[in-house]
This record gives C-alpha cells, sequence and structure tokens, in this order.
C-alpha cells in the first residue's frame, strides 16, 4: 500500500506493547522482532519517501526489560548506526535499576531470538492464524484503494 501511496513522508509510532511480555497485548514481538521492523521500515521511507521518516515513541509497560532497548535500536537504525542485538546495556543504566527499582536490567539488547519474517512471496497459509488476520485485513482495506488484495 505504502508503495502505491509513495508518500512524501513516512510517519511511524512505535510503542512496544507488541513485546511478548506486555501484559495487555499478549502479542508475541520480541526486542528482537521489533528491531527487524524498524529495520523494515528504514528500507521502505528510503524506498517510497527519500528517506523521510518521523518516528514518534508510544506505550509499554515493560519499562526496564523491553522499552529501553527496542527505542535504543530505533534510534540507532533511524540515525543509520544500528546497533548489534548483543550489544551490552550500559553498566551505570543497569546499576541505576538494580539500586533505584530494585530490579535486573538485561545484560544484552536482545532476546535471544531470531526473528523470522514473510513477505507473502510463497503466497497465503490458511493454517496460520497471522496469514488469516493479515489476508481479513487485506481484503478489507485493499480495495478501497484500487488495490487487488491478493497481490
Amino acid at each position: 500500500m505504502l508503495r502505491e501511496f509513495q508518500p512524501e513522508v513516512l510517519v511511524t509510532q512505535h510503542g512496544c506493547d507488541s513485546h511478548i511480555d506486555d501484559p495487555l497485548a499478549h502479542m508475541m514481538l520480541t526486542v528482537d522482532g521489533q528491531r527487524a521492523t524498524y529495520e523494515a521500515l528504514h528500507v521502505l521511507a528510503h524506498e517510497v519517501a527519500g528517506g523521510r521518516w518521523v518516528v514518534t515513541g508510544g506505550g509499554g509497560y515493560a519499562v526496564v526489560d523491553v522499552v529501553p532497548r527496542a527505542w535504543t535500536h530505533l534510534l540507532a537504525i533511524v540515525s543509520g548506526r544500528p546497533l548489534p542485538p548483543t550489544t551490552e546495556t550500559p553498566e551505570s543504566w543497569r546499576d541505576h535499576v538494580r539500586t533505584q527499582l530494585g530490579q535486573v536490567a538485561p545484560l544484552r539488547l536482545t532476546d535471544g531470538r531470531t526473528p523470522a519474517f514473510r513477505d507473502w512471496s510463497e503466497g497465503y497459509d490458511p493454517d496460520t492464524w497471522l496469514d488469516r488476520a493479515i489476508h481479513a485485513t487485506r481484503s478489507e482495506i485493499f480495495p478501497y484503494h484500487g488495490l487487488d488484495p491478493f497481490h
């Protein structure tokens, strides 16, 4: 849809409620999956909007375990200097979390997972709940924009 629309600027919102540890959303992304989406959006911003990309933060209940690491990845990718997922979190931050909050902060910017991304070039899998949800959304939204939802 972005390729069809050709926006002058891509504006995206990056809350952390999509993380697997979020107590309300119950989605299944890890910090690594969130990072992969940031990288994909970075590529899209350059492809469809000449690199013009405005990012905003958002919600997230895991304010120690998720939000700082996810947004660190986001800002690094936006700035063109992505960090390896295995990068250690700053010791001073881990000390602050321990002394001020009595919690153990994550040691690295990763959840230790390898995200998988499938772009539908292999087709729709009706046995996968996620494919069914995407298919239903495409079927409803794409025709309003003159697009074939199945291509």
